[in-house]
């Protein structure tokens, strides 16, 4: 039989201490490095939530910038619509009292007046963007013009605007007035 070489208990303990202190020194060197991977990847998700957060609000701002930048240019396009459309019945009188002088011309110079004042009306109107309607054989389009009569007609086909009863009218590119329309039927 072979006999093994006798240690002492000292010279066995050497070996387990040091297998001991290397397992130990992992365990404490991961044990450290666990709570700093954990924090560094907190700290990564926060910075990405904040850049996220950052993306949002300047996207948030440049939508805001760019609506309250179309709200004022609609706003300055807009701004007389009021006034036009209150002087939008004066306009209308003004065309009948030259219908109706021109039939009867009493006085000339009153009908000359009348007419010089309708122009420079317009001329002031159409710097503000009021434009008439011309829907006189134009299709019908009910978002364009109000139908008060439909009526037979051999030089329109049917759907198509024959006469204007009461003129409609754009401000800039938006209808204010619907206008008053017979159709051919």
């Amino acid at each position: 039989m072979k006999q093994e070489p006798h240690l002492d208990a000292s010279e066995q303990a050497v070996p387990e201490t040091e297998e001991t202190t290397w397992a130990q020194a992992d365990q404490d060197e991961q044990a450290s490095a666990a709570p700093e991977e954990a924090r560094f990847e907190e700290l990564k998700r926060q910075a990405e939530e904040a850049y996220q957060r950052q993306l949002r609000v300047q996207a948030d701002f440049d939508n805001y910038r760019r609506r309250t930048l179309k709200e004022t240019a609609d706003l300055q396009k807009y701004a007389s619509l009021k006034l036009v459309t209150n002087l939008l019945p004066v306009l209308d009188n003004f065309g009948r009292a030259l219908q109706t002088s021109s039939e009867g011309s009493e006085s000339d110079s009153f009908v000359k007046g009348i007419d010089m004042i309708n122009r420079q009306l317009w001329q002031v109107l159409e710097a503000e963007g009021l434009k008439a309607m011309e829907p006189v054989g134009q299709p019908f389009d009910p978002e364009l013009h109000q139908a008060i009569m439909q009526v037979e007609s051999e030089e329109y086909e049917e759907g198509i605007v024959v006469e204007v009863v009461q003129p409609g009218y754009w401000l800039s590119d938006k209808v204010i007035r619907p206008a008053m329309v017979k159709v051919s039927g």
